[in-house]
């Protein structure tokens, strides 16, 4: 993915140092208010010496409020985005506490994994068919300049007044976005796709066959539609599928039958050779000896018993088999 973000480069101090400072300063106003309101009061007072007094502490004041605005905390995967007037300056994304110019507008962003879960939603499969299919998506900022200038994240946010302190509100808007466009690329990976090899001619790849193939693909067009967004795909696969309500009785029903069908044949197929292997010991070992019309009756009625649904029910023939 390529990049337009780049490391804040300007003067950033350590906030402690800063803290104790503007303490410092702090104690300046208090002390300069103080004793221009003495100097005031004396019966002898120097009226331009209180009036500086109470001009320092009014400025010390400003100052020290100036300063208290330029301290800026962040934890580990947590990234601020630096505009100077407008201007965007970088990104600075070392952990601890620091102080910077105070003029300088900040944003919050974190950079931690998130993990979108997707309600299952309907699509037409290759062969029409509709399915409802889910997707599970693990997801994070890779670009903290696309994310907040490439889209508009900032209007989105449930509180766009409040954006650079408002995180949640701002990554909940990157996550709305990253929801609309997982539909989407989902819509388009399903719809490539039948839903079962009983849909397709061939060994072609299935939704519930090809597991691996889709979760790849589904991947791929997600990077491609959350790249404007600077947001990189951890990992995307399905979680849901199944046909839509108002066919899958009928579709449960031919799954039903082809069972049936499959497990009729192995029957079958065992039936003939049991039958085939008891001519040809019947016949090897001289037990008895079969014409045409008694092999047919054998064959036929081996076949009932080993391919009934039900025991049959043998009838005893104590007569010869020679006539």
């Amino acid at each position: 993915m390529e990049t337009k973000e780049v490391l804040f480069k300007g003067k950033v101090l350590n906030g402690f140092i800063m803290l104790f400072f503007n303490l410092a300063v702090l104690a300046m106003m208090i002390a300069s208010l103080v004793c221009g309101i003495i100097v005031l009061n004396e019966d002898d007072c120097n009226e331009s010496l209180g009036a500086m007094l109470l001009i320092a502490s009014g400025v010390l004041f400003i100052v020290n409020i100036i300063i208290w605005c330029g301290f800026l905390m962040l934890e580990p995967n947590e990234a601020r985005v630096i505009t100077w007037f407008g201007k965007y300056s970088g990104t600075f994304t070392n952990t601890g506490y620091f102080w910077i110019n105070p003029f300088y507008s900040t944003k919050k962003l974190s950079l931690r994994a998130r993990n979108l879960d997707a309600q299952p939603i309907k699509v037409n499969d290759k062969t029409g068919n509709p399915v409802m299919i889910g997707l599970v998506l693990v997801w994070k900022l890779k670009d903290t300049y696309k994310a907040l200038f490439e889209v508009d994240s900032q209007t989105m946010a449930s509180n766009p007044n409040a954006v650079g302190s408002d995180t949640k509100g701002l990554m909940n808007a990157l996550e709305n976005f990253v929801r609309v466009q997982s539909d989407a690329a989902l819509r388009q990976v399903a719809g490539q796709y039948a839903y079962d090899d009983e849909d397709t001619s061939g060994n072609e790849p299935t939704l519930r066959s090809s597991a691996e193939e889709i979760n790849q693909q589904l991947e791929e067009k997600l990077d491609e539609r959350l790249a404007l967004a600077g947001i990189e795909v951890v990992e995307a696969r399905i979680n849901y599928l199944a046909y839509a309500p108002e066919i899958a009785a009928v579709m449960l029903r031919r799954q039903q039958a082809s069972a049936i069908i499959t497990a009729r044949e192995k029957i079958v197929e065992g039936a003939v050779s049991m039958v085939k292997m008891a001519l040809d010991k019947l016949s090897n070992e001289n037990i008895v000896e079969l014409d045409d019309d008694k092999k047919a009756a054998m064959v036929s009625n081996l076949l009932v018993v080993l391919c009934g649904d039900e025991s049959a029910q043998p009838v005893v023939n104590t007569g010869t088999l020679n006539h």
